[in-house]
């Protein structure tokens, strides 16, 4: 079984890139970081880059009487001039307003936001408001500014939405009942950028037989520790494993950039490439490295549910929540089941989700980071 201090530089490596968002050179350091593990294991990775429109935040606040709130816009909404747009603060019910009026929509988001987050959608997809003020509220203790993914960041639309973090709701929530004017923007430039995911094909003994995918998504928002971290040490564990202990089939490797971005990556690896006709998907998802994670296994079958949970049990991590059979799962497994392929998935929570504070050593629980590890080998080996 991988040992703590493996673990712990893994996370670590991740930890010390400072941006990991997609684009970025934050983004290509990781790609190069992950190639050079790769290499260290004695396989040989490649890089598979893909463009994109990279949006730059320039002037994005709330306006409201001498107080101005810093914000950023959710990157797959509409956006303002420079000038903003300005309105009526109104409280969001079910998206609805007065007939005619030309408000300023305020609602919230988040795992703590409750029905909020409905209004919110509801409002996104009208023409009631000129723009939305959404307030952050992804977890009710750990408070600040946690970002909602951009997943129509190919086709944006809506009014602008303007994310501020959770201490402003209440100011904001009184001003909207008083109905006061504020002033919204939402201007942001655009510049060409790349992205890369890495690519890994170890070659097994049998390579007639259908091969194995093991994906994990290496781009977030900020540096999103416990988010990323637990998946990229649990690829690169079984990437050294497999080295290590020839399979008898194939096993594919890919870490993809893009994923607060709609899984913009994952959709170039799978335009670009000739899509697997794999044995299974294994997906590593966000938030299982978390601290106090609730563990959320998905499969595509009742065999692959079954089998993960009683190797997850056996390494003492209990599965918290599985999603339903046959339902459209979360993450980038939701890409895979659209392919119609077999695929297990392991997601978690995370009080920290989306935030800047997620950060080692803080966020992380290694030791069941390392018994996942240890479940991961044997899921691999029981597929090969």
């Amino acid at each position: 079984m991988e040992d703590n201090a493996q673990v712990a530089a893994d996370i670590q490596g991740w930890d010390a890139i400072d941006d990991h968002r997609t684009g970025t050179t934050g983004d290509r350091q990781t790609s190069d970081w992950l190639m050079a593990q790769a290499r260290d294991a004695g396989l040989v990775a490649q890089r598979e880059d893909f463009g994109l429109s990279r949006w730059i935040p320039e002037s994005c606040t709330l306006r409201h009487g001498d107080v101005v709130v810093e914000g950023v816009p959710m990157f797959d909404g509409g956006t303002t001039g420079a000038e903003g747009v300005g309105g009526r603060l109104s409280l969001l019910t079910n998206g609805e307003v007065a007939p005619g009026s030309a408000t300023i929509g305020l609602g919230s988001f988040g795992n703590a936001a409750g029905a909020a987050n409905r209004a919110l959608a509801e409002a996104r997809n009208s023409d009631s408001h000129q723009a939305v003020v959404a307030v952050s509220n992804m977890d009710s203790v750990v408070t600040g500014l946690a970002l909602q993914n951009a997943d129509r960041f190919q086709t944006p639309f809506g009014p602008p939405v303007l994310q501020v973090a959770t201490e402003y709701g209440p100011g904001l929530h009184e001003a909207a009942v008083r109905g006061e004017t504020v002033t919204v923007t939402a201007h942001v430039g655009f510049e060409t950028a790349t992205g890369s995911n890495v690519v890994c094909r170890l070659p097994g003994r049998e390579p007639d037989l259908a091969p194995l995918v093991v994906l994990t998504p290496k781009s977030a928002w900020w540096v999103c520790t416990a988010e990323r971290g637990g998946g990229i040490a649990v690829w690169l564990a079984l990437l050294r494993h497999l080295a290590a202990n020839r399979p008898r089939r194939d096993v594919l490797f890919v870490a993809t950039s893009g994923h607060e971005l709609g899984h913009l990556g994952l959709d170039h690896f799978l335009t670009a490439n000739d899509p697997p006709n794999a044995r299974a998907w294994i997906h590593l998802g966000a938030n299982f490295a978390a601290v106090d994670s609730r563990i959320r296994l998905q499969a595509s079958d009742a065999d692959l549910l079954g089998m993960a949970r009683s190797e997850l049990t056996g390494a003492d991590v209990p599965v918290a929540t599985t999603t339903p059979l046959g339902e459209r799962p979360g993450g980038e497994a939701r890409n895979v089941h659209d392919l119609g392929a077999r695929y297990v998935s392991l997601l978690g929570s995370n009080a920290w989700f989306h935030h800047p504070a997620d950060r080692w050593p803080v966020t992380v629980d290694l030791d069941r980071t390392r018994r996942i590890i240890g479940a991961g080998r044997a899921i691999v080996d029981r597929l090969n």
